[in-house]
């Protein structure tokens, strides 16, 4: 009698564990998913992200009013979709209890898609100073506002990538690339300041410090890549 007492303990008890076991990978499976699910909205927003800067320098060089109600209509977007990403963190946060490189992996995304809403804001301020100055294009091809925009929309891309593909030598690459931006601000600086202090330069001043600052949103993000998969965070001034 005792033996068959035993064996339905036992029976119960593996039953248990089963049944334990089986909510767990449930659990962890839900929880893939909605990572998957992140990943594929931060993309999204670093397109936007992307297409917001390409449009600031289209707005630069054709003074096309359009475009620029355009910008503040995308700005708009990045906006909401911040808002619904954090969203979707807190909710990975507070109802699958992820392990510690889980949580890492979410915590650093929510303190990339404050980078992320930054670089729409500063695209937000280049329209808005287009807006107020229809006389900068001329200036603008002949200094290498190009390339210094065809090198923060690279970065911003290289950073989603690495988060999404978990890339450490590509996180670290964008972090390097952070000063070919600086190097492209030191030269428009210079070049204005031998033309002398007007309205236009001043304008075109800020608007590349605009840019040097969405090549530092994208290498905070970069960093935060870094956080994730090293848990150990960039010492500030450290690359």
């Amino acid at each position: 009698m005792d033996q068959h007492l035993n064996c339905l303990r036992i029976h119960k008890t593996n039953e248990q564990k089963d049944i334990s076991q089986e909510g767990l990978d449930k659990m962890r499976n839900e929880f893939q998913k909605k990572l998957k699910e992140l990943h594929i909205a931060l993309i999204d927003l670093g397109q936007d992200c992307q297409d917001i800067i390409r449009d600031t320098y289209q707005a630069l060089i054709k003074n096309d009013l359009d475009v620029v109600d355009g910008i503040r209509q995308k700005e708009n977007k990045i906006n909401h979709s911040e808002r619904e990403i954090e969203n979707q963190c807190i909710a990975l946060l507070l109802l699958q209890a992820p392990v510690a490189k889980d949580l890492r992996q979410v915590s650093s995304a929510l303190e990339m898609i404050t980078d992320m809403e930054r670089i729409g804001d500063h695209a937000y301020d280049i329209a808005d100073i287009v807006k107020k100055n229809n006389d900068l294009s001329e200036l603008v091809e002949q200094l290498p506002f190009r390339d210094m925009v065809k090198q923060t929309i690279k970065m911003v891309d290289d950073a989603i990538q690495s988060f999404v593909n978990n890339d450490h030598n590509l996180a670290k690459q964008v972090m390097d690339e952070d000063d070919i931006v600086d190097n492209y601000f030191e030269t428009i600086y210079n070049d204005l300041a031998t033309k002398g202090i007007d309205r236009r330069s001043l304008d075109l001043l800020m608007i590349a410090k605009y840019y040097e600052r969405i090549g530092d949103h994208a290498t905070n993000i970069a960093e935060w890549v870094l956080y994730e998969i090293t848990a150990h965070q960039v010492p500030i001034g450290e690359k």
